[in-house]
């Protein structure tokens, strides 16, 4: 017998906090994402604290994915050629990714296969906001924005699976209905919410947190995460188009009446972005390997 929705939710929210705190150099990564005092030095000196992150980092580095023609042997090196922002971001989200495990595959899910799209829609929506946001802004916090978006679903994987289950069955059946619908349906919660839920709980700042609990929402969100919500729900469509990965959808979501519009955007410039993305294929799945 399924349990009543209050009880459920009641579960989840135990489960979240029952997650583990974040690891005291992450804890201080985060607090540098929004202050202008943080520098390259601060930022090498905190992630050389934890010779495993830096280990992981480095091996990200020389991936294909970012292409550099010598070797990065140390931290400085990589903050020299990536610029400590984009080292500062990487570092939180390769944090997380070792958190959750593996877990199980599915015909329609797998924790691998979710970290895969993830990367595919934190690629995307750099290009897009190197593409139409001012180039005067700092845009490395979208990277954490997209490879952080679903991770209420790696929650529901992990400690209701059964109810994930039927979850992903109805989506996938054919009836058209999307991933995040059916969540609310079965759940009384979506993916979402539970993301923006446990990030807040490691106290990410609002400018990570607001365009995750808000890229499903058919509320229109104000204020400075406005554009983000929309960049990441275009870059999460893209992703979902490639095909790239396996994050639970059966189908792509469909654009909304004026998203392009709101970030400046056509359909040649989104075409453009999604062939550079299709071109990309190989250097993100060597990233993704240099993440395992």
């Amino acid at each position: 017998m399924r349990m009543e929705k209050r009880e459920l939710h009641q579960k989840i929210y135990a489960k979240i906090e029952e997650l583990p705190t974040l690891p005291v150099v992450l804890i201080k990564l985060l607090s540098l994402i929004d202050d202008p005092r943080s520098n390259a030095t601060s930022v090498t000196e905190l992630i050389s604290r934890d010779p495993s992150l830096t280990a992981k980092l480095l091996k990200v580095a020389n991936s294909a994915y970012y292409g550099f023609p010598t070797k990065i042997s140390d931290l400085k090196h990589a903050v020299a050629l990536m610029g400590f922002n984009m080292v500062k971001s990487l570092a939180v989200s390769i944090g997380i990714i070792k958190i959750f495990p593996r877990g199980k595959q599915s015909e329609y899910f797998s924790a691998p296969g979710l970290w895969l799209h993830s990367l595919l829609v934190a690629t995307a929506i750099q290009e897009l906001g190197r593409c139409f946001c001012p180039r005067d802004e700092d845009l490395n916090h979208l990277f954490v924005v997209g490879l952080l978006h679903d991770l209420g679903k790696l929650v529901f994987d992990q400690f209701f699976p059964e109810l994930f289950t039927e979850v992903l069955e109805k989506a996938n059946a054919g009836e058209h209905i999307k991933l995040h619908q059916v969540e609310r349906e079965i759940i009384g919660i979506d993916h979402c919410e539970i993301s923006a839920m446990l990030l807040t709980r490691w106290k990410f700042p609002p400018k990570i947190v607001q365009p995750i609990a808000w890229h499903h929402r058919q509320e229109v969100l104000t204020g400075d995460s406005q554009k983000d919500t929309v960049l990441l729900r275009i870059a999460n469509i893209v992703a979902q188009e490639l095909g790239l990965g396996k994050d639970g959808n059966a189908m792509a979501n469909p654009l909304r009446p004026g998203d392009l519009e709101n970030i400046g955007a056509g359909e040649e410039g989104l075409l453009a972005i999604k062939t550079s993305l299709q071109e990309k294929q190989g250097e993100i799945e060597s990233f993704f390997a240099a993440l395992g």
